[in-house]
């Protein structure tokens, strides 16, 4: 199929759109505006900035993305936003491009879910199959990485950290980094251990399974400080690349762990 833009769509000669998109009604893509093949805006969104978007992106009705950050610091600097590939992007969605003192990129990467009204901030960097459930918002600088939930109307504070496959609950706020495969949720957000349903359904192994929880038990119940758990973890539990995963998240950790 051949590219289509809408007649009431405002599209810059200078942006590059690759072949098979679709720009529906009342679209504006600006000048430095770069789409991989067969992206699809519905209508009335509004892509400007230094943005690019990879293929079979759907950006649905009245999202926003590449626009200033909303960071008083920000002066026109010519920062980034960078999405990936088969991203579906719903109604309302706001993402802003970097800054200068946070790297200059806002990135994304491949097969996510932004439901409705969910904001990704300056310079977040968001890794692949991630879920954000509707409003659920990311203030700037933070981190997701893959496979990882943030529940609806959750806070995300700046440069917190979300670990790979984390499920944060509904209407949470995360001041703290969320660590891996664990269910975190409350006001303040608590960690309430090892997500052990998905674990099982994404298929893990029963003994891998069995490590894990071990490890959490020893991080949340055993009345050890965070120091002594590792330190724990490191003696009785081997061979375990998921667990050294967690160990690793802890250890390289700047904000604190959520417990």
């Amino acid at each position: 199929m051949a590219t289509f833009i809408h007649e009431t769509a405002i599209v810059s000669p200078s942006a590059r759109i690759s072949q098979d998109c679709y720009i529906g009604p009342f679209c504006t893509v600006g000048n430095e505006v770069s789409f991989g093949s067969a992206v699809r805006l519905d209508s009335h969104v509004v892509i400007d900035g230094k943005t690019t978007i990879g293929d079979n992106t759907h950006v649905f009705p009245f999202a926003s993305i590449g626009l200033a950050p909303q960071d008083l610091k920000y002066a026109g600097e010519p920062t980034a936003t960078e999405i990936g590939k088969r991203n579906q992007i719903r109604e309302f969605v706001t993402i802003h491009r970097g800054t200068t003192g946070g790297g200059g990129l806002t990135k994304i990467g491949d097969d996510n879910l932004l439901m409705a009204q969910a904001h990704v901030a300056h310079d977040c960097q968001i890794g692949n199959n991630i879920i954000m459930a509707n409003a659920a918002t990311l203030a700037g600088h933070v981190e997701i990485a893959d496979r990882a939930n943030v529940g609806a109307y959750s806070g995300v504070h700046q440069f917190c950290r979300v670990g790979f496959e984390a499920f944060v609950g509904g209407y949470s706020v995360v001041v703290k980094d969320a660590p891996p495969f664990a269910i975190i949720q409350g006001n303040h957000a608590k960690c309430f251990g090892l997500n052990r349903v998905g674990m099982k359904r994404r298929g893990y192994s029963r003994e891998t399974i069995d490590k894990l929880n071990h490890a959490y038990h020893l991080l949340l119940s055993s009345k050890l400080n965070t120091t002594q758990a590792i330190e724990k973890i490191h003696k009785e539990i081997a061979d375990c690349k998921e667990v050294d995963l967690l160990v690793e998240f802890i250890e390289t950790s700047k904000r604190g762990v959520v417990k």
